[in-house]
């Protein structure tokens, strides 16, 4: 790796560059747009990122789990600067090319399932789940969508509607889409009547809001996250996903698994629902699938997919050739890196250490995750009311300290980890460090 694989602060974070940059984005970006420590970046690979000030921090977000193979992977830049030289786009609709069809064959074979499939390539993960919805409900006939409490899909009117969370994500942009329908999330840390009846419990009221509020029959798709993301890093209790997916199958309605920030070895595995043996009808994907390009994917059943009459599916820009020689760049890099064992060390490494943080700070109410996607829960000492003062203080002394940690939680209370899988253990070792002194100094 050409930059040095270690944590260096020269100035306070941030600092004069950074803030200079932060007072120019005030003055030509809307403040809709939200920064979680405004560092500027100037050059990150591997495990850190470096600012205008010449800071190294160390990075334990991948751009919300989409540089999981590193910033800058040498695979993903040599098949880039190969394709850009060649042509940077001609739009697949007009005049294909082979990369866009090899991801498709790719994704074909690694997603969950041995059955016939087929790839639509697209730009954003929002962009992947309209599709998904688009394709059920004209596979289907049906109109009715089933989403999940705690679910983020996105923030176009359609993925905005699906996302549970108000605030930042709904407030203010309604009205929202039609035909959309939520249910009960197994969320074991908060079932009422405990973690141990959590599965069967919320997949019963889920189905019996289904069968009773909408109608099996009305219903095209039940769309889900096999781990919750912006909800809290949410890991459905055991048991959960399989009824659910059962429940779709015995009603004709297409099972969609949102592994937009799930996939591509995150979870130490492929894909997250492989965890349960979950075998989706329809899987979205995008953020680690292209190193930080933009891309994003549906693949499905190709009885599913082929229902779609030409011209029903595309965009200018989706499938992009730069993006997919970035895709084909990725995939190589983690099969070839065995990225799905090192997403697994990392867990084995993070997951103990954070158990015994657990064990000491009763601000702690939760640890929770897989692989690389890990989270903590933050609750008022002795109870399970959310903290989320404590964890801005959390974050503010991590960020002073040069560790990037992102947050997520329906409540405003999770600190969640998407170390880069490439990242270099001993910064994975002096990062959870950082976050012990910032616990032991709340």
């Amino acid at each position: 790796m050409s930059i040095p694989q270690e944590r260096r602060l020269v100035t306070a974070i941030p600092g004069s560059k950074s803030q200079e940059l932060l007072a120019r984005k005030q003055a030509a970006v809307p403040p809709g747009i939200g920064t979680a420590l405004p560092v500027f970046v100037t050059r990150a690979g591997g495990g850190v990122v470096q600012d205008a000030d010449g800071n190294s921090l160390i990075d334990f977000g991948s751009g919300i789990a989409v540089t999981s193979v590193g910033n800058a992977a040498p695979k993903v830049v040599e098949r880039v600067q190969e394709q850009v030289a060649d042509f940077t786009h001609t739009c697949f609709m007009v005049t294909p090319y082979e990369s866009y069809v090899e991801v498709c064959e790719k994704l074909n074979e690694l997603t969950p399932g041995d059955h016939e499939k087929r790839t639509v390539l697209l730009n954003t993960g929002a962009e992947a789940v309209e599709n998904a919805v688009k394709i059920a409900r004209h596979a289907t006939g049906r109109p009715a969508v089933v989403v999940f409490d705690h679910g983020y899909h996105g923030r176009t009117l359609l993925t905005m509607t699906l996302t549970a969370k108000n605030m930042p994500y709904k407030q203010g942009f309604g009205p929202f889409a039609p035909e959309v329908y939520r249910v009960p999330l197994a969320y074991p840390f908060r079932w009422p009547t405990g973690p141990e009846n959590c599965a069967e419990e919320a997949a019963a009221q889920a189905i019996d809001m289904i069968v009773k509020q909408i109608g099996a029959e009305n219903v095209a798709a039940v769309v889900i996250e096999p781990i919750a993301g912006e909800g809290g890093f949410i890991e459905p209790a055991k048991g959960f996903l399989p009824r659910i997916a059962e429940f779709c199958r015995d009603n004709g309605i297409v099972f969609v698994a949102d592994e937009v920030q799930t996939g591509f070895a995150r979870t130490g595995r492929m894909f997250a629902c492989e965890d349960e043996g979950i075998v989706p009808d329809l899987i979205t994907t995008a953020k680690g699938i292209a190193g930080g390009l933009p891309l994003a994917a549906v693949t499905g059943r190709a009885e599913i997919m082929d229902k779609v009459h030409s011209g029903g599916l595309g965009g200018t820009y989706g499938g992009n050739p730069v993006a997919c020689a970035a895709a084909l760049g990725v995939l190589e890099t983690i099969i070839e890196e065995d990225l799905v064992a090192k997403a697994r060390r990392i867990g084995d490494i993070m997951l103990p250490r954070l158990h015994a943080l657990r064990e000491r700070f009763d601000v702690i109410g939760d640890v929770r995750g897989r692989g690389a996607m890990i989270a903590v829960e933050l609750v008022q000492p002795g109870t399970k009311e959310p903290n989320p003062a404590a964890l801005a203080e959390v974050v503010r002394r991590c960020h002073a300290e040069g560790l990037l940690v992102l947050t997520a939680g329906t409540y405003g209370n999770v600190l969640r980890f998407l170390p880069p899988l490439v990242m270099p253990e001993h910064l994975l070792e002096e990062g959870l460090g950082i976050l012990e002194k910032a616990f032991a100094e709340l």
